[in-house]
């Protein structure tokens, strides 16, 4: 009989396995499995052109159906792996099918972290993370409604930005003392802070939403600051959490996400995981990450299928990222956690173009390039290579990035 793969999620990841699986010789059985009816698509969109209604949920596709035609692939969609038999290798789903399997790729990714307050499954208050989000939030959108957004991260901004854009009174509210906090350096916060409400989005930061209320006008958040905030429908974006619980109940090693090894094997030989589930070890940065990226679900892909195959390429691919706001596409390499400073290359107080370098001593760890993609392909060069910059020489821009190198 025929070996099988199973994949459980339709993921960035699992757009890319079934590919790779075929490239890389792999000549038995592909099976997906996805909870979601849809072929495999891009989330980035979702908050952006999808939102806007510029790109159509088949634009989204990270391949056609032909594509996996082609790579004589089985489609389980629109059910939900629910049981993993390690002993016996299979996985129930909840159709009540048991499939079996010889090797097992969890590309599970990662669900909206929910708010605990009161209100917050009221009737026009909206995650967003999938299509079916997105739809719904669609039907709610017209010139001069109102829009409260929860969450002043990435996802929060972008949403804010496709709002505004289409004509609404935009309201973001971020719990912490500024907004993107947790992702970067006050430099970028003060930056976005600006061109928001330049766009005229309301940005409210040190603002914690206490509960949501149904009101003769539609909806109402309060704070507990004491102000409260008035919206026609109210959209939560505070972050995600990697669905772990099938590997964690299948007794496979996991913390914060599945862990894999370099080959993005878990601690079973025969069942692996990539995209934004997995916890692994990044060389370049000597600790343990989970990545929220595009980027790194692809590469991830990738390498399990290779190892799957008997070709054993780690995973070494340095993080990038990317958010686009307005007219601004901000493009990051490397990861900055635990900089100690930051040098800005351009006019980020009057301009909307400039870059933010982080540096721990003097080693070079990242950069945020806003519409300066020449500072961001240098500089990903750079990190992947693992060299380092000057720091007075990257301020000076009569010089070119290149000359900063050390």
């Amino acid at each position: 009989m025929s070996e099988n793969c199973v994949i459980i999620g339709a993921s960035h990841a699992a757009g890319q396995l079934v590919v790779s699986l075929r490239q890389a010789g792999w000549a038995g059985d592909i099976t997906l499995i996805g909870d979601e009816a849809h072929l495999p698509y891009h989330h980035p969109p979702l908050s952006k052109d999808y939102l806007s209604g510029e790109k159509s949920a088949d634009d989204l596709l990270i391949r056609p159906k032909a594509a996996y035609e082609t790579a004589n692939v089985t489609l389980k969609l629109g059910v939900r792996a629910e049981k993993i038999d390690r002993r016996a290798k299979t996985v129930t789903s909840t159709a009540g099918e048991v499939i079996a399997y010889d090797k097992l790729v969890l590309a599970t990714g990662a669900r909206v972290r929910k708010l605990p307050i009161e209100g917050a499954d009221l009737p026009g208050v909206y995650y967003l993370r999938d299509m079916a989000d997105v739809t719904a939030i669609k039907d709610k959108i017209a010139a001069g409604k109102r829009a409260v957004i929860i969450g002043g991260g990435y996802i929060g901004l972008e949403t804010a930005a496709s709002l505004k854009k289409l004509g609404l009174d935009v309201t973001v509210l971020e719990a912490m003392p500024r907004i993107l906090q947790r992702v970067t350096a006050p430099e970028l916060s003060e930056f976005y802070r600006r061109v928001h409400r330049e766009e005229g989005v309301e940005i409210v930061e040190d603002t914690i939403a206490d509960k949501i209320l149904q009101t003769d006008d539609g909806l109402m958040v309060s704070s507990k600051s004491g102000r409260d905030f008035t919206a026609d429908f109210i959209i939560i974006g505070i972050g995600v959490i990697p669905n772990i619980e099938l590997a964690a109940e299948a007794g496979l090693d996991c913390g914060d996400g599945i862990i894999v090894n370099e080959f993005c094997q878990t601690s079973d030989p025969a069942i692996y995981a990539a995209g934004d589930v997995t916890r692994h070890y990044n060389i370049k940065y000597e600790r343990h990450i989970r990545l929220e990226s595009v980027p790194n679900a692809t590469e991830q892909a990738k390498t399990a299928a290779a190892h799957i195959c008997g070709k054993g390429k780690a995973y070494d691919s340095l993080p990038w990222f990317w958010s686009d706001q307005f007219d601004l596409k901000l493009q990051i390499a490397g990861l900055s956690t635990d900089y100690d400073h930051v040098v800005i290359r351009g006019d980020r107080l009057a301009s909307r173009s400039f870059s933010a370098f982080y540096f721990k001593g003097d080693k070079f760890l990242a950069v945020d390039a806003v519409n300066a993609p020449r500072d961001f392909a240098m500089s990903r060069m750079i990190l992947t290579k693992g060299q380092s910059l000057n720091p007075q020489k990257v301020a000076d821009e009569t010089l070119a990035l290149k000359d900063a190198i050390i």
